[in-house]
C-alpha cells in the first residue's frame, strides 16, 4: 500500500489530533490516576495512556492496515509494507498526571532503515501542531516554521533536557548537568521529550540532550529539529548513561557535546 509523505503526514496529523482531542478532555477532568508503573514505581502509567493509543492505533489500522506499529503502552504490531508508525500517545504522563500542562501526542511513520519520514508533535492544551516530513520544512500550524537565531556561544545557549527513572541513572545525569549548568544560560527541564525537541525546532530553546529516550519520544520531534536545520546526534551509552539524543546547531554541537557525550 504505497503513500506519498504528504499522504502519511496527513495520516499522522488526524491521529495526532484526535488523540489530543480525547486528552485534554481528560486533562480537565482532572481525575487520571495512575494505573501501573513500569522501570520504576515512579515510572507512571494511566489509564489516557492506554486508551489514547488505543485510539491511534485503531485509525491506523483502519488506513494503513498492513502497516507496522511501536506504540509506547502496546505490543509491537508487524507489517508488511516496510513502512512503521512510531506512537507516543501520551508523553509527559508525569506533568498530565499533576496537572501541569505540559504534554504532547507524538506520532511519526517510519521506513525500514528507522528513517523518519513523516511526524507530528501535537500540543492540544496551546493547540500547536508542529509537523515535518523528510522533504520541505517544518511547519507549525501549517505555516513553515520560523525558528529564532541560535546564539553564537554556548555560554547563551538556553539548554533542555531530561531525567531517567532509576536512581543510579539520575545520579549519573546529575554530574553532567552539574557540568553543563555553569558552561550555559540556564537549563530547562519540562517533562516531555517530544516537545522539548519541537521546542528546540522552533528556537525557544537553542539546544537539546537526554538519555534514556526511547524511540516513540524522539521519532517525530527528532525528524522536524533535522527539518529545521539542527544537527541531530546520538548519545552512546557511557557506564550508568544509557544512549540518547543530542540536538543543537552546527555552531553549538561540539561544545555541547564536550559536555554531554
Amino acid at each position: 500500500m504505497s503513500a506519498s509523505h504528504e499522504d502519511l503526514l496527513d495520516i499522522a496529523i488526524s491521529a495526532a489530533l484526535a488523540a489530543g482531542a480525547f486528552l485534554a478532555e481528560r486533562f480537565a477532568a482532572g481525575q487520571e490516576v495512575a494505573t501501573a508503573s513500569k522501570s520504576t514505581p515512579t515510572d507512571l502509567v494511566s489509564q489516557a495512556d492506554i486508551e489514547t493509543e488505543r485510539l491511534i492505533r485503531g485509525m491506523l489500522a483502519e488506513r494503513r492496515p498492513d502497516d507496522a506499529v511501536m506504540g509506547e503502552e502496546g505490543d509491537d504490531r508487524p507489517g508488511t509494507t516496510g513502512l512503521r508508525w512510531v506512537v507516543d500517545p501520551l508523553d509527559g504522563t508525569i506533568d498530565f498526571l499533576y496537572g501541569i500542562p505540559q504534554w504532547s501526542v507524538s506520532v511519526a511513520v517510519e521506513d525500514e532503515s528507522g528513517s523518519a519520514l513523516a511526524g507530528v508533535v501535537f500540543d492540544p492544551l496551546r493547540d500547536e501542531l508542529f509537523a515535518a516530513t523528510i522533504e520541505g520544512p517544518p511547519t507549525l500550524n501549517g505555516v513553515p516554521l520560523s525558528r529564532r537565531e541560535a546564539p553564537a556561544d554556548l555560554g547563551a545557549a538556553l539548554v533542555a533536557t531530561g531525567f531517567g527513572y532509576a536512581a543510579e541513572v539520575r545520579a549519573a545525569q546529575a554530574e553532567v548537568v552539574a557540568a553543563v549548568l555553569p558552561r550555559v544560560r540556564d537549563i530547562r527541564r519540562f517533562g516531555s521529550a517530544a516537545l522539548d525537541l519541537a521546542w528546540t525546532a522552533a528556537g525557544r530553546c537553542d539546544a537539546y540532550y537526554e538519555r534514556g529516550t526511547k524511540r516513540w519520544d524522539v521519532a517525530a520531534g527528532a525528524l522536524i529539529c533535522e527539518r529545521a536545520g539542527l544537527v541531530v546526534e546520538p548519545l552512546a551509552a557511557q557506564g550508568a548513561l544509557p544512549d540518547g539524543q543530542l540536538v543543537a546547531p552546527a555552531g553549538l554541537i561540539g561544545p555541547l557535546r564536550a559536555l554531554v557525550g
